[in-house]
């Protein structure tokens, strides 16, 4: 059995700019990885594409993005064994985090060397992109400027260490309909030219205050949780705030490690699902 690590990620910002004639919107997005991932097993097997978890909420058929991967792989190429996919979930499911995702990109590194396959990460990247819009940023990992529909990737440098609280209430969210919902000139944009700079400079102060998620107050409107926990991560203490992706986990950002325990378990009355990981930041390189 061949593992590998899927790390989580978060947003630092997301801006949508507007919806391109092919139906997908043109985004502009600086996403890092972080330290809860799930853990991909891969067997291979004589034929098939099989998906082992524990975890009910996560498909065992096409619909999962990690089946997909493998399949893309098989098909690209004429692979024609199979794969047993043994996902051990730690990102909760449809949280804004790129579990999904990242899950696929694991899947392709993976299936890369199970296989032989000596693709490189942009070869891998480019397969990625065909299954999701985050799974090509999975690929590299590390801090990056995503652009397009999420697939146009520039690497940046690691954010300043620090803390992360992550909290996710215990409700779905439709990233279809936030999108339907967005509507881009009532939008509060974030500043992405400035994060970058933040990044650049390690400058943690100017990183917190240039946070920012243009679906943010959407997801907000349609799930009024969202924002409520969101006020209480700043009450107990956390440097910076934002929801991630499309919701509805968000995260705080907190540099001295002694302010964890009053977030974390004042966190813990309003939702089940919560973390405290440390920023990963850089890529890590292909096995």
């Amino acid at each position: 059995m061949l593992y590998i690590k899927a790390p989580a990620k978060i947003n630092l910002t997301l801006d949508v700019l507007y919806k391109r004639p092919d139906n997908y919107h043109e985004i502009e997005m600086i996403m890092t990885t972080v330290d809860l991932a799930d853990r991909i097993g891969l067997q291979g097997t004589a034929k098939g594409i099989h998906i082992q978890s524990a975890d009910r909420f996560v498909p065992n058929d096409s619909r999962n993005l990690a089946y997909q991967a493998a399949q893309l792989i098989k098909d690209t190429f004429h692979i024609k064994t199979g794969v047993i996919i043994s996902l051990d979930k730690q990102i909760p499911v449809a949280a804004g985090l790129a579990g999904g995702s990242s899950d696929a990109a694991a899947t392709l590194k993976g299936l890369n060397q199970l296989w032989q396959l000596n693709l490189s990460l942009d070869e891998l990247a480019e397969l990625g992109a065909k299954i999701g819009s985050d799974v090509s940023f999975c690929v590299y990992g590390g801090t990056a400027l995503a652009t397009g529909r999420g697939e146009v990737i520039e690497e940046l440098p690691a954010p300043p260490h620090c803390w992360v609280i992550l909290a996710k209430p215990s409700l779905g969210v439709s990233t279809a309909d936030v999108y339907g919902a967005f509507d881009a000139a009532k939008a509060d944009h974030p500043d992405t030219q400035a994060m970058i700079t933040a990044l650049r400079e390690g400058d943690y102060e100017a990183m917190c205050n240039t946070l920012g998620n243009a679906l943010e107050s959407v997801t907000m409107n349609l799930h009024p949780e969202v924002g409520q926990i969101k006020e209480q991560m700043i009450k107990f203490g956390a440097d910076a705030v934002l929801m991630s992706g499309s919701g509805p986990t968000v995260f705080g950002l907190v540099n001295q490690e002694a302010r964890i325990p009053r977030i974390y378990n004042g966190l813990r009355g309003f939702c089940s699902e919560v973390y405290a990981v440390r920023l990963l930041g850089d890529r890590e390189p292909l096995a």
